[in-house]
């Protein structure tokens, strides 16, 4: 082994990222939170605020929040392992495979404000309409989709800090959600998206470095000229298998494009069934709550196509350089092909960058890991089950002892699947498998009255056990009747049990739904939650699930009533105007199904079918279309936040001067409700 196998920053540095920055960024977190319960019109004591961010935020500040959620330890370390494996296909197929799921989801974000607007969480759409043997169903999915995206984030993280600086992987298992847990807890939802933001700024920064380092300053490579000349070097001594005659800069790859499949089923369901994507939906302002979620799908597809196509090409140029790491197979499936570029090319500050970058992508999508899980515990079991008449205050405690349950829980299931061998790469590509039958039936109940509950849940039941099946026997059939960890993973075996398993839970969903419709009336959904109007006797009325709990519910399809038989409580809003709203969504869903199709279809396929190696000015072009993409991105949720956050802005820091010259003047008192941050 190579002196450039062992770790490259000493270990201390490990737990000065890990624990430092973690604990910096808390009370950084904190610190803001303060700020905005002084200075403005929200306060994190109160749960409306604390689980959904009072339902009032901006689209800039909602997309950085989607780029941020979305930006696990995978898209930086399973895009530029992909990168590794297969060439300049592996980051097209990540960053199109997962962000089209994004683009969709607009359609299900419309539609959860027009049929829901008040709801905490989508399973509590799923109870009301259809009882609580489907609740219980479908949030099993939803919690296995939270566990197995911690469990990513943990292995991720941990496997790379332990590379990079020998820091022990089980303290890194737990130290890492520690830090997380502590700003989430104090200051919830808004803190969540402030923090998202901020990291999603270094995010930026750093990535962009690295673009021009590789491209631009490097002694090693510096150009895309010099890239293309070392790739094509490297396809004539390792060509690629699957490949159009073994090359690295095609779109001809075989094992890509199986890759590009698993890769948009396992997405569908870590995006359609996560709660933090909902909660994004429901912190949303109503009239922007598309907008905001097109706009970070097409930013975040910047982060994992120009990231990969830069570090990860990277890596395969550098192989044989005496500053390179080694690279085995289980270091490719745990993401390391883009850690031991950046230390070949910047040595201990590509490490350490790395490190934070690395770090910042991992906390980010924690917190909102933590605040989702926190609220389908909170809303859907404490409130749902336990105490369904619980105070304000009672449903506060529980959700911040929820947020804290959870980091250990992530800290466990990381070293679960540490200890068993499983790596964040095999877990990436095995998550569809058992949790892709869902995805279609969960859509179906937020958006279509005519969804027939039994198929969609049977769907639901029988994909899963059909993903297991399929997965299995084509493990067993394709390595002569062997079943582990190794042979499981094959590009085949997971394909095989990733369209299984939606296929079989869709079809059934549908067809039920076509020959057995229901009519299901979306105003029972719509009271969810809903504010009773300020001359109705108030008295229990604060509650309206909890009345539907005991009455409504007793009949599947009962509607809600107020407590004394008339028609819900509505408060009417003017940003849930129907009219908008469906509008909005018929935007989203012809959008989003374009745009779908360029990216999946369009661009790629052309490419493929012509088996075209790109010569120097093809791969230059690719290239800087990444960067560019990577500043309009950049420009989208760094600077479009701020310049919507002004009047915000301006107030706070009036706020900040009138307490330095007059210590206690400047504490913000509320005149009129709040109308957005």
């Amino acid at each position: 082994m190579s002196s450039a196998n062992h770790p490259v920053l000493p270990e201390g540095a490990g737990y000065g990222v890990v624990v430092g920055i973690g604990l910096f960024f808390s009370a950084f977190m904190i610190c803001l939170t303060a700020i905005q319960a002084r200075y403005t019109d929200y306060s994190p004591r109160n749960t409306e605020e604390f689980s959904s961010a009072s339902r009032s935020i901006k689209p800039g500040l909602i997309a950085a929040g989607i780029v941020s959620a979305w930006t696990w330890a995978a898209t930086l370390l399973q895009s530029s392992a992909v990168a590794y494996k297969y060439g300049i296909s592996g980051p097209w197929w990540y960053g199109a495979g997962a962000t089209i799921q994004i683009l969709l989801f607009a359609q299900l974000a419309a539609k959860l404000k027009l049929n829901a607007p008040y709801a905490h969480t989508w399973l509590e759409i799923v109870y009301l309409r259809w009882g609580r043997l489907a609740h219980l169903v479908l949030m099993f999915f939803g919690l296995a989709t939270n566990v197995i995206v911690s469990s990513m984030l943990i292995l991720g993280g941990s496997a790379t800090v332990t590379a990079l600086t020998g820091m022990s992987t089980i303290a890194a298992c737990f130290l890492i959600p520690l830090g997380v847990a502590i700003y989430v807890v104090v200051g919830g939802m808004r803190a969540t998206l402030l923090c998202d933001y901020t990291h999603t700024t270094v995010l930026f920064s750093i990535i962009l470095t690295f673009i021009f380092t590789v491209y631009a300053t490097s002694p090693k490579i510096g150009s895309p000229a010099k890239m293309h000349e070392l790739l094509t070097a490297a396809a004539v001594s390792r060509p690629v298998s699957g490949n159009a005659h073994g090359s690295y800069i095609t779109m001809r790859s075989k094992n890509g494009l199986i890759f590009g499949v698993i890769n948009v089923v396992g997405n569908f369901a870590t995006v359609f069934q996560d709660q933090a994507y909902w909660q994004r939906a429901i912190a949303s302002k109503p009239a922007s709550t598309v907008k905001a979620y097109l706009l970070g799908g097409l930013a975040w597809f910047a982060i994992p196509f120009a990231f990969a196509t830069t570090l990860g090409l990277a890596a395969v140029a550098l192989t044989g350089d005496p500053s390179m790491r080694k690279l085995t197979p289980a270091d490719v499936s745990a993401g390391l092909p883009a850690a031991a570029a950046a230390s070949a090319l910047l040595g201990k500050a590509g490490a350490s960058i790395l490190l934070v970058l690395l770090f910042l992508a991992v906390t980010s999508a924690s917190s909102a890991e933590l605040i989702a899980v926190s609220s389908i515990l909170t809303y859907d079991v404490y409130k749902r089950y336990i105490n369904p008449h619980a105070t304000e205050a009672q449903v506060l405690t529980v959700s911040h002892a929820m947020v804290a349950f959870f980091a250990f829980c992530m800290g466990i299931a990381g070293l679960i699947f540490f200890y068993i061998g499983i790596s964040m790469g095999w877990l990436y590509t095995f998550m569809g498998v058992i949790l892709g039958s869902a995805v279609v039936p969960i859509a179906l109940c937020i958006t279509w009255s005519r969804a027939n509950k039994w198929g969609c849940l049977g769907g639901s039941i029988a994909g899963f056990f059909a993903g297991i099946i399929a997965w299995l026997v084509t493990t067993s059939a394709l390595n002569a009747g062997v079943i582990n960890v190794t042979t499981s993973g094959g590009d085949y075996e997971m394909l095989a049990g990733n369209l299984a398993s939606i296929g079989v839970g869709g079809i059934i969903a549908v067809f039920a739904s076509l020959i057995w419709p229901e009519d299901f009336n979306f105003e029972t959904t719509r009271a969810l939650n809903v504010k009773p109007r300020a001359d109705a006797d108030t008295k229990g009325a604060t509650n309206i699930d909890e009345k539907a709990d005991d009455k409504a519910l007793e009949e599947e399809h009962g509607e809600l009533r107020s407590l004394d038989g008339e028609e819900p409580f509505v408060v009417p809003d003017p940003d849930l105007d129907p009219v908008a709203l469906d509008k909005a969504f018929r935007f989203a869903a012809w959008s989003s199904v374009v745009l779908t199709v360029i990216m999946l279809i369009l661009v790629p396929l052309p490419l493929f079918f012509a088996s075209t190696i790109f010569g120097v000015h093809g791969l230059t072009a690719w290239v800087v279309i990444g960067i560019i993409w990577c500043f309009c991105s950049a420009f989208t949720v760094v600077l479009y936040p701020l310049w919507e956050s002004r009047v915000a802005l301006v107030q706070i820091a009036c706020g900040v001067v009138k307490d330095i010259f007059a210590k206690g003047s400047g504490k913000h008192v509320a005149s009129t409700p709040p109308s957005g941050a």
